[in-house]
Formats: C-alpha cells, sequence, structure tokens
C-alpha cells in the first residue's frame, strides 16, 4: 500500500493539467488495482466524461460538502477502498489547484485579448483590415466554439458574414436578421448576441460550441468582447464617413490612388497571415482617349462613371475597387483564386462590352445617342514571396499584353 501510495504522489506532482492528470490516473489504477476502466470527471472540464458500454461505480470526491471530482471505475474493490480513503484527498486537492490555475490562465488570456482589442480600436479604423485580426484573435481564445461576425449593411439594414469566409450553419444564417437582443437556445450550445453602439445596431457576434454548453463564465466573456467589437465597428464607420471625401475617387466613388495603395497592404499582410488567396485585376478602357477626343470630356466621364457603376455590381462586399489612374481601375479580391478570378473578369468584360452608354443627355450634338466601349483586363494571383508592389506590378503587365494583342481581351500574368 505505502508503494502505491508513494506512485501516485509522484504522479500528482508531476501532472500539470486536466489531460495530463487523467490519463496519468487512469494508467496508474488500471495497472495497479486491475480495474478494466477508470476514468475522473471534473465539472466544467474541458475533457468530458466519455459514455462506455458497461456500468461505472461512481467515487465523489468533496470539499465543504462541493462536488471536486468524481472517480469512476469499472469495480471497486475492498484494496481500492482502503486506498481511495487515503489518496482521494490528495487527488482532490490536485484537482482544484488543476482547476483553479486553468481558470486564472483563462482570465489572464482574455484579458490580454480584451487588451489587444482596445489597442486596435486605437490605432486601425478598416473594418476589412480589423475585423479579421479581432475574429481569430478571438477564435484562439475561444477553442472549443465556432465564432461569426456579422456586419450590418447600411443600404439594405441586412447583416453579411464579415469573418470568417463562409458559414454553412442555416440555423444561424437565418436568425441573424431577426435578432433584437440576445438569442441564447435552450441547449445552450447558440448564442447570438446583437453588437450595439451609441444607439445603433451595427452588427451580431455569434457563438456556437463544439463540445460542451456554453458556461455562464463564457457567456460573460462574449457579451464583452461584443461590447468591443461593437465600438470597433461603430468608430470605423464614423471615421470611414469622415475619410470618405478625403479617400475616395470624386467621380466614380472608388477608392484614390492613395487609399488603394493602403488598401493593398492591408490585404496582402492579412492574405499572408491567414495563408488565403489574393488576386488583382488591372483593366483599361480600350480607346478613352479617342472617346474623349470624339464627344467631349463630359462623355468620358460619363463613360468612367458607367463602368464602375458595372464593376460595382459584379463585385462582393469585400472586394476592393480603385480608380488607378485616368482610364485605368485595379481590383483587389481577397480569398479568390486565379480561376474564380478570371470568371470575374470575364464577366466585366462582356458586361461593358454590351452595355450602350447614352451620351445625349451631356453631348446633344453629337452624331450617335448611344456608344459602346470596351475594356483590356490583367489577371495575377500572389505567390507567397511577392511583395505589395508585386501584386498590381504583375497584374498591369497582363494588362500591357492584353491592351497589344487585340484589347478586348484577358491575359493572366503567369507566376
Amino acid at each position: 500500500m505505502l508503494d502505491k501510495i508513494k506512485k501516485i504522489s509522484t504522479i500528482l506532482n508531476e501532472s500539470f493539467g486536466q489531460k495530463s492528470l487523467i490519463n496519468s490516473l487512469q494508467e496508474f489504477f488500471l495497472k495497479n488495482f486491475q480495474v478494466k476502466t477508470f476514468y475522473l470527471e471534473i465539472p466544467e472540464q474541458k475533457y468530458p466524461l466519455q459514455t462506455f458500454n458497461e456500468n461505472l461505480v461512481k467515487y465523489p470526491l468533496f470539499k465543504h460538502k462541493k462536488n471536486i471530482c468524481n472517480l469512476y471505475f469499472s469495480e471497486i474493490s475492498e484494496e481500492l477502498t482502503d486506498f481511495l480513503e487515503i489518496a482521494a484527498p490528495f487527488i482532490s486537492l490536485k484537482v482544484q489547484n488543476i482547476t483553479l490555475n486553468d481558470k486564472m490562465q483563462k482570465n489572464i488570456k482574455f484579458h490580454e485579448t480584451m487588451k489587444y482589442i482596445a489597442k486596435i480600436i486605437e490605432t486601425q479604423y478598416e473594418l476589412s483590415y480589423v475585423i479579421p485580426i479581432i475574429g481569430e484573435m478571438i477564435d484562439k481564445f475561444f477553442e472549443n466554439y465556432l465564432l461569426y461576425i456579422f456586419l450590418k449593411n447600411e443600404n439594405t439594414g441586412l447583416n453579411y458574414l464579415a469573418w470568417p469566409i463562409a458559414c454553412k450553419d442555416e440555423n444561424i444564417m437565418g436568425i441573424i436578421d431577426q435578432i433584437d437582443g440576445k438569442i441564447f437556445t435552450s441547449d445552450r450550445h447558440l448564442l447570438a448576441l446583437p453588437l450595439h453602439s451609441e444607439g445603433k445596431d451595427v452588427g451580431v457576434l455569434v457563438a456556437k460550441s463544439t463540445d460542451d454548453i456554453i458556461s455562464a463564465k463564457d457567456e460573460d466573456y462574449l457579451e464583452q468582447i461584443s461590447s468591443q467589437i461593437a465600438t470597433t465597428i461603430n468608430r470605423a464607420n464614423v471615421y470611414a464617413e469622415i475619410l470618405k471625401h478625403a479617400t475616395l475617387d470624386a467621380l466614380t466613388g472608388f477608392y484614390n490612388r492613395r487609399q488603394l495603395e493602403e488598401r493593398l497592404k492591408q490585404e496582402v499582410s492579412s492574405a499572408k497571415r491567414q495563408k488565403t488567396p489574393l488576386c488583382a485585376i488591372m483593366t483599361d478602357i480600350d480607346y478613352f482617349k479617342s472617346v474623349n477626343d470624339t464627344y467631349g470630356h463630359a462623355v468620358g466621364d460619363l463613360v468612367l462613371k458607367t463602368i464602375a457603376k458595372i464593376i460595382r455590381g459584379q463585385l462582393r462586399e469585400y472586394d476592393i475597387a480603385g480608380r488607378y489612374g485616368g482610364e485605368e481601375f485595379s481590383i483587389l479580391l481577397p480569398f479568390t483564386k486565379i480561376k474564380e478570378a478570371k470568371m470575374v473578369a470575364e464577366r466585366l468584360r462582356k458586361s461593358i462590352e454590351k452595355k450602350a452608354i447614352n451620351i445625349s443627355k451631356v453631348n446633344a450634338e453629337a452624331d450617335v445617342k448611344e456608344i459602346n466601349v470596351t475594356i483590356s483586363l490583367g489577371i495575377y494571383e500572389m505567390q507567397p514571396n511577392d511583395i505589395e508592389e508585386d501584386l498590381l506590378k504583375k497584374a498591369d503587365k497582363a494588362l500591357y499584353e492584353a491592351k497589344n494583342t487585340g484589347r478586348n481581351r484577358i491575359v493572366i500574368q503567369d507566376v
């Protein structure tokens, strides 16, 4: 008996976490007491009790009448009973220490996460850049949850998925636009929190447990984080409104050259950090100088605005379009492979080719009422070793080839 007490003391001293303790005790009891099955159950633990075919004998451990943990055996012999009377308090104490340490570590990790989010609020204002960073941080903190951040579209009033790339849960997609308060499913596996800031609904945070129930402590964590996310979104929206005229091209409503370059830095950084694909399309209006010379600059401006509207209509919420200069546009397609980018480019090319632009309102003296224009496009997919400048530079190289080999066509730049 003394030898076994020494062995379990060593095990308890050397165990550094719940999983380590469970595995070590399991090996000890199976080897030293010839039980067929052993399991240690800790309330609200990360590793829940497994389901066994045979009936297990439960041996609960208490402290001040509070159930600390439960030992489960296939059978309990008289020798094992005598041993547990001596060893149980030591096992109970070890479980308490591990549980307390886990809670302390989680609290520390939570406050570090909140501190970092607060830092982002102070230094970053671009939602498409900030939201993925926040998403990745809270995803690491809530390891057993699937997390989704939805943002409200100010034009439609509907919520769209901002992070991660996709949500395949139809139940979640079915409730996000009906949320007017906290939603907690009866099984406590799904929590949806509206994101409120300064009286505005700016989105929804959804957490779905892949393991056990969402605990009251985690619910509190999620509510605090949702408040920080809402503040971040609202500040970004306010900042975006202030910078709107400074960052957008007045004619097309696209990002201007300077802001496009800022977005390029952010998207390249995000794609490399998340190891996701990123494509760029450079496009140029064919014979645009001839349009200006023949019909005047007012018609030229109308053509630019018309093409910008077509481009905007073909892109997703998180795609980025900018006026690179003159009649040249740049498009960034996050999470997009070259094959998909080519499909986008071909839709753009065909849509613009078919569009009849009515110029009579801006040039009543023209011989024709409508004109058609075409565009040439160059595409490139970023490679792991590329730097920021490579993306548009190589797409522009492909565009140059498209213009010199017939126009109204697409060229993909080789790696």
